[in-house]
This record gives structure tokens, sequence and C-alpha cells, in this order.
């Protein structure tokens, strides 16, 4: 096609380019499978399979131990939970005219208060009080208080669980006492005098731990003072 010089354009030498032919087998010879060619994912991945000389899923035989659990050390020792020692303490507390063994002492278990103040809130609710808070508060500040003591009477040094520990455990004659008290009114003269009994012996017990602890040999009734007016008002709550 060329324009004309009266239709007002410039003549040029512009034609239509030939049509484009399309052989359909001029890639009909070319490979594939050829070297730098198509990628076959199916083929290589048959290849690494094949030139794996592993044995992943057949571990050694020394891979794991085998000497079992024999030498491991039990859950509640794990747990620092000594059954051992809960048992000395309690029947040390049980029975204050014997001197505790001053390996007990230094535990810092806390499971056995926890159960001695809930059961001693738990007779409170039976007779009809609901002093939860008042027993857990009461225990708090008198643990802070006399931790603060032991720690200025005693060049050694105890730790706030391990005062803890002792106090709470000196409350199983307390539960005892609020035990009787749901079967036996206390507010008699002889209610009065068993809870007087029941808070020297909570002081006592409480005392000779502090002093197996601290070694305090000669300082045990500045110890025991404290303790008897912690003690003093658990038995309020549990007469009054």
């Amino acid at each position: 096609m060329a324009f004309q010089q009266d239709d007002g354009f410039y003549t040029t030498d512009y034609a239509e380019p030939a049509p484009y032919s399309y052989d359909q087998n001029q890639f009909a010879e070319f490979d594939y499978g050829a070297a730098g060619g198509y990628y076959d994912p199916l083929q290589q991945q048959q290849q690494h399979q094949s030139a794996y000389t592993g044995q992943i899923m057949t571990p050694q035989a020394n891979t794991y131990p085998t000497a079992g659990y024999e030498d491991e050390p039990p859950l509640l020792e794990e747990l620092g939970i000594n059954y051992d020692h809960i048992v000395k303490k309690t029947l040390a507390v049980l029975n204050p005219l014997k001197q505790p063994d001053a390996s007990i002492t230094h535990d810092t278990d806390l499971a056995g208060p926890l159960v001695f103040c809930l059961a001693f809130g738990a007779c409170l609710l039976l007779m009809g009080k609901m002093h939860f808070g008042y027993i857990y508060g009461i225990a708090g500040i008198g643990c802070f208080c006399i931790y603060c003591l032991m720690n200025l009477m005693s060049t050694n040094g105890i730790f706030a669980f391990g005062v803890a520990s002792i106090l709470g455990y000196c409350m199983l004659p307390m539960v005892l006492l609020a035990l009787g008290a749901i079967l036996v009114p206390m507010s008699g003269v002889v209610g009065l005098a068993i809870s007087t009994i029941t808070v020297f012996w909570c002081s006592i017990s409480a005392s000779n731990l502090f002093v197996a602890a601290l070694t305090l040999e000669n300082q045990q009734l500045l110890v025991a003072y404290p303790c008897g007016i912690l003690y003093s008002l658990f038995a309020l709550m549990a007469v009054f």
C-alpha cells in the first residue's frame, strides 16, 4: 500500500508484512530431557533418593539411654516436697518435749502449712465463722514480723519460707482446738484453759524448731514469746 502525493501525505515505501508461517513440527525435534533443558523434579527426586545412603529411620543402638528411670529422683522430691521431713516435722510438733532434728528445720515446704490453715478455716466454717481472710492475713503479718525478729536475734539467719513453714506446721494443735470447739463449747472456764494449753503447745513447738534451726539454746523463751502472741490470735478466733 502506498500513499499518493495528491492526498496530502508524503510518499513512503511502507508495505504490509508477509504473513508468518508457523511450522508445527519445528519443536518436535527438541529434547526436553537433554542437559540444560527441561527440569524434571520427579527425576531429580529419584536421583536424590537413590544417592542417599543414610539410616534416618533406623537410629543407632546407643542413641537413647537404656538405663531406665531407676536412678531418677521421685516426683515429690523434684517438686521440693520431702515426705520424710513432713512426717518428722509433724511428729516434732505433736511432741514438743522431744528435741527436733536440725535437718528438718531448714525445709521450706509449704504444703503442710497450707493444709493446716485450710483445715483450721474449715473447722471455723463449721461453727458458722467465715474467717479465711483473717487467718491468712494474720499468718502473713505474723510470719513477716517473726522473720525479722529471728534474723535480728541470730547471726545464721533463716529464709522467710522457712519461718512460714515452721509457724504453719505448729498450727496443728490449733486445728485440734478448733475441731474440739465444734463438739464442745469453749467459751467457759474449761474452754479457756484448753485454749491456753494449746497456745503454749504451739509456742513451745515453734520455739523448739527455731532454736534447732538458729542455735539459740539460751534464748528459747524470747523466741516463744512472740510465737505465743501470734497463736493467741488464732485461739481467740476458735473460742469466741
